[in-house]
C-alpha cells in the first residue's frame, strides 16, 4: 500500500505484514515462518542496529531500526493469528512497564542522579519478579535473584548481569583492584591446564571461561562494557590486518609471500597509520 498522510506509518506496516501472512494471497516464505524460525533474524537485526550506532551512520541506523521494528511486527502478527496477543498489546505492555519503572517521572518518587534511578529500577524489577511468582506466572522453581536473565544473551553481557544481581546482596568486591589478584589466579590455573601432560579440553574451556568471567567483572567495576570493548578491539584488529593486506598488494605480494616478521613489521606500521 502506498503512503497516505492520513494513515499512521505503523498501521501501514501492520497492514503490510498482515497481507504477507494472508493464508491465500500472502508470501509463501512469510507464511512458513513462526517465532522460533525468525528468532535468529531478530537477533541479527538488533546487532545491525548496534553496528550502525557504533559507526555513527544515522542513515543506516534509520534503515536498521526499521528492520528491527519489522521483526517486532512480524512476531506480533503471528501471535495475534494464534489468539495470544497483538501488536497493540505489546505497545501497551511496554508503555505500562515504562511508566511503572519511572515513578520519578510519572509518579511522586524523588531521585538524585542516575545511580538512584538504577537502584530504583532494580527494586521495581525485583518486586515484579516476586509478583510473578506469587501469581503463578512462572515455573515452580525456587525464586532466585538470577531469575529472568536471558540465557541467549551474549556471554559477557550475561556475565555482567549475573554479577550485578549478586552485588545487590553484597556478593561482590568493593573495587576493581582486588579482582586483579583473582584474575592472576585464574590465569595461573589456565596456564597449568595448558601445560598438563594430557590436556583436558573440558577443563581448559572451564578455566578459560573463568578468566573471561573475571575480566567482565573488572570491566563492570570500571563501568566498561566488555562487549563494547571487544567489538572495538575486533575493529582495530580488522583495520590493521587490512593494512597488511594493502601493503602486500602495493608491493606485488600476496599474504602467503610474507614472512611472519614482515607481517609484524607492517602490523607495527599500521598502528601509526590506521590506529
Amino acid at each position: 500500500m502506498s503512503r497516505d498522510p492520513n494513515h499512521p506509518p505503523i498501521d501501514r506496516l501492520k497492514t503490510i505484514m498482515a497481507a504477507l501472512r494472508h493464508p491465500e494471497t500472502g508470501c509463501p516464505w512469510d507464511l512458513k515462518q513462526d517465532s522460533a524460525s525468525i528468532a535468529s533474524y531478530t537477533l541479527e537485526e538488533a546487532y545491525e542496529v548496534v553496528d550502525a550506532i557504533e559507526r555513527g551512520d544515522t542513515q543506516d541506523l534509520r534503515q536498521e531500526l526499521g528492520d528491527l521494528l519489522l521483526q517486532v511486527v512480524f512476531h506480533a502478527q503471528m501471535a495475534e493469528e494464534q489468539g495470544d496477543f497483538s501488536f497493540d498489546d505489546v505497545a501497551n505492555a511496554i508503555s505500562d512497564k515504562m511508566e511503572r519503572r519511572h515513578p520519578h517521572v510519572f509518579g511522586d518518587i524523588q531521585v538524585d542522579g542516575t545511580d538512584a534511578v538504577n537502584a530504583n529500577w532494580e527494586d521495581i524489577k525485583a518486586a515484579e519478579r516476586a509478583e510473578k511468582h506469587t501469581n503463578g506466572d512462572v515455573s515452580d522453581q525456587p525464586d532466585s535473584l538470577m531469575d529472568d536473565i536471558p540465557i541467549p544473551l551474549p556471554g559477557l553481557t550475561r556475565a555482567v548481569k549475573l554479577q550485578k544481581r549478586a552485588a545487590r546482596v553484597g556478593f561482590d568486591w568493593q573495587t576493581a583492584a582486588p579482582i586483579m589478584a583473582k584474575l592472576r589466579e585464574e590465569i595461573d590455573e589456565f596456564s597449568a591446564e595448558m601445560q598438563a601432560e594430557t590436556q583436558d579440553k573440558a577443563r581448559l574451556t572451564d578455566e578459560f571461561g573463568d578468566m573471561l568471567f573475571v575480566m567482565a567483572n573488572i570491566g563492570r567495576h570500571l563501568k566498561l562494557d566488555p562487549e563494547t570493548a571487544v567489538r572495538s578491539t575486533n575493529a582495530k584488529f580488522e583495520r590493521r590486518f587490512r593494512f597488511i593486506e594493502q601493503k602486500a598488494t602495493q608491493n606485488g605480494q600476496s599474504l602467503d609471500d610474507l614472512s611472519l616478521d614482515e607481517m609484524e613489521a607492517y602490523w607495527t606500521q599500521s598502528k601509526a597509520d590506521v590506529g
